[in-house]
């Protein structure tokens, strides 16, 4: 797949070199390691893999080729490997695995009930940029609501969707209400 590494720069292709320069350690710095506050190892290694390319001239130029090639490329090859059905029902599944996370987040932490989206991305084992999407629909859906520092939290409605469709646990119980070990 085709890395727009403009985007990971958060640059323009027509940007010069010293432009390209100056973002790079300014994104660099923001998202070293080392930085307590915004520190994030996978965001720095995209953005000095993409500095690497777009800082030399010569594979800047090569890059340049492919970049212009790509829109057409990409759109094709997400047509190819999407397959409607087996991408729907994967996408419901995972909006419902999101809101059970935050559901048993919500009950075990009520004062602490929302979630970061790199923490979402780490229980479900899944890249943050495949999230967006059903995060999306969620917060629209108002099965989910975004706070002021960028956690999500389940609302009301997504909390009656998680138990619509969570089965019962059975459970044996004698006709006066002991539970059966």
């Amino acid at each position: 797949m085709f890395a727009d590494l403009y985007e990971v720069l958060q640059i323009s292709p027509n940007a010069d070199a010293e432009t390209i320069h100056r973002v790079y350690r300014i994104q660099a710095q923001r998202f070293h390691p080392d930085n307590k506050e915004h520190g994030d190892p996978e965001a720095f290694r995209r953005i000095y893999e993409a500095y690497q390319i777009l800082g030399d001239p010569k594979k800047r130029a090569v890059y340049d080729e492919e970049y212009r090639r790509a829109p057409r490329r990409a759109s094709q090859e997400l047509f190819e490997r999407t397959h409607p059905t087996q991408s729907v029902e994967g996408e419901k599944r995972k909006r419902l695995e999101i809101l059970s996370i935050l559901y048993s987040k919500r009950l075990a932490y009520p004062g602490q009930p929302s979630m970061s989206l790199r923490d979402l991305g780490d229980v479900l084992a899944i890249p943050r940029d495949h999230l967006e999407f059903s995060l999306w629909f969620l917060k629209e859906g108002g099965y989910l609501c975004r706070t002021d520092n960028a956690h999500h939290t389940i609302t009301m409605k997504g909390v009656e969707l998680v138990e619509a469709n969570t089965q019962p646990q059975p459970q044996n119980r004698l006709s006066d209400g002991f539970r059966v070990a």
